[in-house]
């Protein structure tokens, strides 16, 4: 049974609010994650919580307990100038930007004829509902090393 320090392995496909597909296991290996670290989002786990091998499960899960909704403090407008050592800054591109907090993703959102750049530091799933399909595959107890580390070896 599904409960913390257990390795999980679920097969699985998530949609956005327009049933678009997001991401899906389909075609590779199970995802595996350790139980009750904060691995996977908060909404999915706590709906694992005590299914078994074999049990199918489908859930919505809300932004608060996804991603996170989108904080529009996350989007920021900066000089073309700060990608200095870039050939050419587009939209959709992800860098690595470093802040008071250590370092973060932010995404190129705009960039507008005067160059400057809008990127947005917000996960890209942030403030979305999203459904999660699936099965679990496996449930087994954690060895003291996993548990240990915080994650599946």
């Amino acid at each position: 049974m599904i409960e913390n320090n257990k390795v999980v392995a679920i097969d699985y496909s998530v949609t956005d609010e327009a049933n678009q597909l997001i991401d899906t296991s389909e075609g590779r290996e199970p995802l595996k994650y350790l139980h009750g670290t904060g691995n996977i989002i908060p909404g999915l786990e706590q709906a694992l919580n005590g299914k078994q091998a074999g049990d199918e499960f489908e859930v919505t899960v809300s932004p608060a307990e996804a991603y996170g909704e989108h904080n529009p403090d996350n989007v920021q407008e900066v000089p073309m100038d700060a990608f200095q050592g870039v050939e050419k800054v587009e939209v959709g591109m992800s860098f690595t930007a470093q802040g008071a907090n250590g370092n973060f993703q932010v995404t190129v959102t705009n960039i507008s004829d005067d160059n400057i750049v809008t990127v947005d530091a917000n996960h890209p799933l942030a403030g979305k509902t999203l459904t999660f399909k699936g099965v679990v595959r496996e449930v087994r107890d954690a060895t003291e090393e996993e548990i240990e580390h915080g994650h599946v070896h």
